[in-house]
């Protein structure tokens, strides 16, 4: 009896440690079919999506250049010119968090060799101006101001330098490197270090005034650089035009394509890079994670200039960028060219700030936290849609391995307006979707909304701006992915003001009565007016080819008495090809002819979109 009875003991403990062995291989396959998603490369470094979260942050120059009226300094301006009478750093700063930029990068160096702090590396610096008698250092202001209103603080280092007498010799690397290190171990922490595409050239390199061409992919040794910045700043990245922490849009207009991947084929693209216009959407075979940066200056030049007052970017033309920079999955770095007394320009900052809280009010109320989101697929309880309305960046709804198309179907209580869509992926795990579709429900039927853009990658954000809509329904449709769907977040926002997008207006002037234009030989064009009168400037909008860089403008009462009323260069107009405006001693003449002394392509014949004369 007592055998038997053991026995039948023995035999329950053994079934039930077998139930127990049963349950958890129950609970470990429920658990791997709910499992994370495989990273799908290239992936983020956790430093490159805290910074694509930043979104919004501003471009600070300033310099000489701000009071002699030039974009690009020749590098020979003499120091005393520099004395600005009201500069207030904190000014900056509060203007920058009242827009709602999380950061500020400052120009330290320019490609003129002038630094705003006083390095000990050249004489051609803060500390032999005016400002402060000479005990300034305005990246140090800067620095303090950031702090003080809970921004992110980078740097602008030009590796060109036209003042620089031993520029392009293996000195100036060291140099450069030099300048490097004191920016980086006497600020504090640094957010982003850019380095500018624009490299070599004429300058006035100590009096030489001569041009000077080095190898741009080569000479500056930016592998060391990118050490020392590991090195010394580990959370900053790296802006160029192949980055490798962020890279250069293609574009100086503040936005990317609406197909935008964060990937670059690394070891093609360089300061430089001579096909810049395939960085506005990156490269669907990239093998690196080069997330795009869309810098636009809120004028049209980048340092200050009196006569652009009247043009700075208005609400709209900002709002319209923010959607096509934060919102194709880029980040939006918006230039303040500050003013002579050192302020930012009252214009500009109370567009900037209206901007931010225009945006804000038309993204303020997600519709979807009161509507019901039903999903085709997903992978398990941690992976469902109550994720894409929870605000939090880390939880997202996935689908199942294998399954790379999906529908969310999103139903309203009542009839509900809306014209404004948000999805967001989880970068950490890649950028992964490459078709999709935006419906509602008319009736029994799925109609398309209208938009103005391709609806194709999402990536860290896409905002869709499209015709208003009514309906109780709506759905998203995930057509083409690399890999099983990723969102973290998803909303739908009625903007009752908002429009589809901001056309921009083409700067229109009134020229003088022409009676022709000719090409008079290979490089230049010449203006004949109806009869000969006073003029005093030439405006020139580049075509898309033959861009002229440096010029010389000649005018006559007839073309056999033509002499040079003006001469220089066309700064930055590679990179920002807008109306170019050139004033000079009025002169009497009939004949006015614009003779390009270099081109930006070599070799490239000429071509315009339109000259004017006034």
């Amino acid at each position: 009896m007592y055998r038997k009875k053991r026995f039948h003991i023995r035999t329950m403990m053994q079934t039930h440690r077998i139930c127990i062995i049963a349950f958890g291989l129950s609970l470990c396959c429920s658990w791997l079919n709910a499992q994370t998603p495989t990273p799908i490369p290239p992936l983020p470094q956790p430093k490159q999506v805290k910074w694509q979260q930043m979104e919004l942050y501003a471009f600070i120059h300033f310099g000489l250049n701000t009071f002699c009226d030039r974009e690009w300094g020749y590098g020979d301006t003499e120091l005393s010119v520099f004395n600005p009478s009201n500069l207030d750093c904190e000014q900056w700063a509060k203007t920058c968090k009242d827009a709602g930029m999380k950061g500020i990068i400052l120009t330290a160096k320019h490609h003129d060799g002038f630094c705003l702090w006083p390095t000990k590396y050249t004489d051609y610096s803060i500390r032999n101006t005016p400002y402060k008698d000479g005990k300034g250092d305005i990246v140090g202001e800067l620095a303090a101001a950031c702090r003080k209103y809970g921004l992110r603080m980078g740097v602008y280092l030009s590796p060109w330098d036209r003042h620089q007498a031993f520029y392009g010799t293996p000195l100036y690397r060291e140099y450069f490197h030099a300048q490097l290190e004191e920016l980086l171990t006497q600020y504090g922490e640094v957010f982003e270090v850019w380095f500018d595409g624009a490299n070599g050239g004429d300058g006035y390199y100590g009096g030489a005034r001569e041009n000077r061409i080095i190898d741009r992919k080569t000479f500056y040794d930016y592998p060391r650089a990118h050490r020392t910045i590991e090195r010394l700043q580990p959370e900053a990245v790296i802006f160029s035009d192949g980055g490798p922490g962020c890279r250069w849009v293609g574009n100086e207009k503040g936005y990317a394509f609406a197909t935008n991947w964060s990937f670059l084929r690394i070891n093609e693209v360089y300061p430089g890079y001579d096909r810049y216009p395939e960085l506005q959407q990156g490269h669907a075979d990239g093998d690196t994670w080069v997330a795009a940066e869309c810098n636009v200056s809120i004028r049209p030049g980048w340092f200050y200039h009196e006569k652009e007052d009247d043009k700075v970017k208005t609400v709209d033309q900002l709002t319209d960028l923010y959607y096509r920079s934060v919102g194709h999955n880029g980040t939006f770095l918006v230039n303040f060219p500050v003013a002579k007394d050192g302020r930012i320009h009252p214009t500009d900052s109370a567009n900037a700030v209206n901007f931010y809280q225009r945006v804000q009010n038309e993204l303020k109320e997600n519709l979807l936290k009161k509507a019901t989101i039903k999903a085709s697929d997903f992978r398990g309880k941690e992976f469902t849609v109550k994720n894409l309305t929870d605000d939090n960046f880390d939880t997202y709804w996935a689908t199942k391995d294998g399954i790379t198309t999906a529908d969310l179907t999103i139903t309203f209580k009542k009839p509900t307006k809306v014209n404004r869509l948000k999805l967001q992926e989880y970068i950490p795990l890649g950028q992964r979707v490459s078709a999709f579709a935006i419906e509602y429900k008319t009736g029994t039927r799925w109609q398309p909304v209208r938009v103005k853009e391709e609806l194709t990658t999402i990536g860290y954000k896409r905002l869709v701006r499209f015709e208003t809509i009514e309906a109780k329904q709506l759905r998203v449709r995930f057509l083409e992915s690399r890999g099983p769907l990723c969102i973290n977040e998803a909303g739908a926002y009625y903007a009752p003001n908002g429009t589809l997008s901001y056309e921009q207006e083409k700067q229109s002037h009134a020229s003088l009565p022409v009676k022709s234009i000719k090409l008079t030989a290979e490089n230049e064009f010449t203006v004949e007016l109806e009869q000969a009168q006073t003029v005093r400037s030439l405006f020139y909008l580049p075509a898309s080819h033959g861009i002229i860089s440096h010029y010389e403008i000649l005018a006559g009462t007839s073309k056999e008495n033509m002499r040079t009323v003006a001469k220089g260069e066309f700064s930055n107009i590679r990179n920002n090809p807008i109306m170019q405006e050139v004033y000079f001693t009025p002169t009497h003449a009939k004949f006015i002819t614009l003779r390009a002394t270099q081109t930006i392509q070599a070799n490239e014949p000429i071509s315009y979109e339109k000259i004017i004369i006034q």
